[in-house]
């Protein structure tokens, strides 16, 4: 797998990771270097823009919320310095309307968190028409759900009233989902 996504990468391996997650950065960081790119990260929307000027990549992978700002900024510079460049958007919140901004705005492609290297890889090197294939294990229902409560919930330092006004549910409630195992 590695020697055919590094034959389709082309002449520019260049690679811009931007992500706040310094975890989730660095293990992408590490499986797309496997994969034949040449891989540079940033954890800010200041960071992103400045490698997007100086360095204009072939290829990035935005998060869109980023703890300095929207992760569109980036992409936008990216998209005036290096037209040609493939770009996916990653998100921990899939909704309709961010996917279609993010797209108008020139992202390749748009994918929700947690997503991994293979999915990453597949988005960056799809051509034309053709669509990446889907997942080999999506997640279910119920991860997904518990997956987006547990990503309100740390946004929210860890406030329990504060995340259940936010995802409009009783306090109690939230509580015994936070206590409980993820789903799997």
């Amino acid at each position: 797998m590695a020697d055919t996504a590094a034959a389709q990468i082309g002449e520019d391996p260049t690679l811009l990771l931007v992500d706040d997650d310094e975890a989730f950065l660095k293990r992408l960081a590490k499986a797309m270097e496997k994969r034949g790119f040449a891989v540079e990260t940033a954890e800010s929307v200041a960071a992103g823009k400045a490698i997007c000027t100086a360095r204009p990549p072939a290829y990035a992978v935005v998060d869109l919320r980023l703890e300095d700002g929207n992760g569109l900024d980036v992409v936008e510079v990216l998209r005036t310095t290096r037209p040609e460049a493939r770009i996916v958007v990653l998100t921990g919140y899939g909704a309709i309307a961010t996917a279609v901004a993010a797209v108008k705005i020139g992202a390749t492609d748009y994918l929700a968190k947690p997503a991994d290297a293979t999915d990453v890889t597949n988005a960056l090197l799809a051509t034309g028409d053709e669509m990446p294939p889907p997942p080999e294990n999506p997640m279910s229902a119920d991860r997904v759900r518990w997956e987006h409560i547990q990503r309100v919930y740390e946004l929210c330092d860890r406030n329990v009233s504060e995340t259940a006004r936010r995802l409009s549910m009783h306090r109690r409630t939230l509580q015994r989902i936070l206590a409980k195992r993820s789903p799997r």
